[in-house]
């Protein structure tokens, strides 16, 4: 899969793209979250391969996708939007993780006649954004002080481990390539992580919340599959996400997972993406 530069009317946009294999006709389109990218989504794409057009997206400054000068929620939930015009794609089967699930719930609330499927990973939900495990890196990034760190994080493959490893049930086993595919479009210079801060401070729970009305009368088929060991999106989240969306179907909870099992464990998640699918 190589990677893709489209132009959109908010900016370019970075994507993968499996078309133009052999598939049904229907469209997966995956995002990701703060400080990954498409690259997190490549397990599950490797697993549908052949039977299912893929389409992973960079959010802006990550991966290869340029920065912006707003990195709100609604404003990465216009980039989605935009991205998708661009490329051509409605009724697709929308499937996310992290803060990409809060864009993708933005994304839902406002159109949801462009969606067929929605499937929801350990991700900010409610007011939860960002996680109170996270408010500490968010402040440093306020007071200016992230940039320096993810520099250096960027220089020690040991110290880079430790960022992201939070996030993995098997910290160990995650490959410096994917390390460095991760933190350098957020890390790699002194100017990204300056940008990285702007993401961090943008992100705010009263944009998250200002969706909820939407959420509430959203009934595209809508799938919850989560790790039960995730240290920033416990699974009462879950739960909420059922009680709020009418259209929620299932939930589904992925025992020892934590926060990136779609990149650690995506043959947990690939059977139940079927499914869904095929349901619906």
């Amino acid at each position: 899969m190589d990677t893709r530069t489209i132009t959109t009317r908010s900016g370019e946009i970075a994507y993968v793209d499996t078309a133009p294999e052999d598939h049904d006709g229907r469209v997966a389109v995956f995002v990701h979250g703060v400080g990954t990218n498409s690259h997190l989504w490549r397990n599950v794409i490797a697993g549908l391969r052949g039977e299912r057009r893929c389409v992973a997206l960079d959010l802006p400054l990550h991966g290869a996708t340029p920065p912006r000068a707003d990195y709100s929620l609604p404003a990465l939930a216009a980039a989605v939007e935009d991205a998708l015009d661009a490329i051509g794609l409605t009724g697709v089967d929308l499937v996310a993780n992290d803060t990409g699930g809060a864009v993708a719930q933005v994304h839902a609330a406002n159109h949801p006649d462009r969606l067929r499927t929605l499937t929801l990973t350990n991700c900010d939900t409610h007011d939860n954004i960002p996680p109170e495990s996270f408010k500490p890196t968010v402040e440093l990034a306020e007071q200016g002080q992230l940039a320096p760190l993810a520099v250096a994080a960027m220089a020690d493959p040991e110290v880079a481990r430790g960022v992201l490893g939070i996030g993995y049930e098997r910290p160990e086993d995650v490959s410096a390539e994917t390390l460095r595919a991760y933190l350098e479009p957020v890390g790699g210079t002194e100017e990204r992580a300056r940008e990285f801060e702007k993401v961090l401070v943008a992100l705010r729970a009263e944009d998250l919340l200002a969706a909820e009305p939407g959420l509430r009368k959203l009934d595209v088929p809508t799938l919850i599959v989560w790790g039960d060991a995730d240290d920033f999106f416990e699974t009462r989240w879950a739960y909420w996400l059922r009680d709020t969306i009418p259209g929620v179907t299932e939930i589904v909870e992925i025992p020892g997972a934590k926060l990136f099992f779609p990149d650690e464990r995506a043959a947990d998640l690939i059977p139940h993406l079927r499914r869904h699918w095929a349901a619906h």
